[in-house]
């Protein structure tokens, strides 16, 4: 037996269920993990709320974690026990064992933590995704970048700088501010206290960027196309405010012939050989130092629950961290 988060039916941080479950043994294909470190998303939120609906119920939310291989299926050949492995995008995270397809699965390499995994295998193959396919940022491109002391917004900062644009953000105070400049962001805008449609377009003189990435979803999708440069890309991937609400097509012309995507880390990674090629290049741009990751919270698994809290009430920075 192990212990697990399950939620049984759709609600409030209360939802997470603290109980034992069974492990079965791995079957063809798959490999039995024991978490050593497990990433909080904001994605879990929406699965424990149910605005992203669970396939069944009940079942073990979470979707990145880090730990070591303790058995392996028949057929499975690139991994065997004692070996170190993360993995992003299954379902499934917030428990201390679990079994899993190995073809889901990457190796860590010795400059990469288990924590630091759990931390950026989700997030950073987002930006990984988001900057190299969704919309290939080029040196020169301004880029804007919402919630950018967030744990994606924070990679996506360092990793659009690398690639040489300039990169405005927003955030909600000055310390977020703060964070997000040291961390590669070179106009961050305060969005209690300035309207950031005003600030990109007095930035970009009256230009504006070849690309936005927002996370926040409701709350600025609008107020961002009008941040967009003609033929510009509008790239929504999260709901942290809530959904967008339906779009006329007609709204994209009339601003400039713009892009509109709703892309998921799922698609993206869906080919294992994709998956390893997003993998690998997160891990060579945080092993060359062009990406910081950072913790800025580590909570036992146990207190799941008060991690969702301290999340949705805008309280962590960077990435978050569940250690069972």
């Amino acid at each position: 037996m192990s212990r697990a988060f399950r939620i049984h039916a759709p609600g409030g941080p209360e939802a997470l269920i603290w109980e034992e479950v069974s492990v079965p043994e791995p079957a063809d294909g798959q490999v039995r993990l024991r978490h050593t470190a497990v990433g909080l998303n904001y994605i879990d939120v929406y699965h424990r709320t149910g605005l992203y609906p669970l396939p069944s119920l009940p079942a073990v939310p979470g979707m990145e974690g880090a730990g070591v291989v303790e058995a392996v299926g028949r057929g499975v050949s690139e991994f065997g026990p004692g070996d170190r492995v993360a993995y992003a995008g299954v379902l499934g995270a917030y428990a201390e064992t679990r079994v899993i397809a190995a073809d889901r699965l990457v190796a860590l390499p010795p400059a990469i933590t288990d924590p630091q995994a759990a931390a950026m295998m989700l997030k950073g193959m987002t930006a990984q995704y988001l900057l190299r396919r969704t919309y290939p940022v080029q040196a020169g491109d301004r880029v804007m970048v919402h919630a950018a002391a967030g744990g994606v917004g924070l990679i996506l900062c360092q990793w659009a700088r690398h690639l040489g644009a300039t990169v405005i953000g927003t955030v909600g105070t000055d310390a977020k501010a703060d964070l997000a400049r040291a961390h590669g962001c070179h106009h961050p805008i305060v969005y209690t206290r300035e309207r950031f449609v005003d600030r990109v377009r007095a930035i970009t003189g009256g230009d504006g960027v070849a690309v936005v990435y927002d996370s926040v979803g409701k709350d600025t999708f609008l107020d961002s196309l009008d941040c967009l440069r003609p033929l510009g890309m509008m790239v929504t991937f999260g709901n942290a405010s809530g959904p967008v609400p339906p779009v006329e097509p007609a709204l994209l012309s009339a601003k400039g012939s713009l892009f509109l995507t709703r892309p998921t880390l799922m698609t993206y990674t869906a080919k294992p050989a994709d998956l390893q090629a997003s993998a690998r290049e997160l891990f060579d741009v945080v092993a060359g130092g062009h990406v910081r990751i950072r913790i800025g919270a580590r909570y036992p698994l146990s207190e799941t629950p008060q991690a969702h809290r301290d999340l949705e009430s805008r309280a962590t920075t960077g990435s978050t961290v569940l250690l069972p």
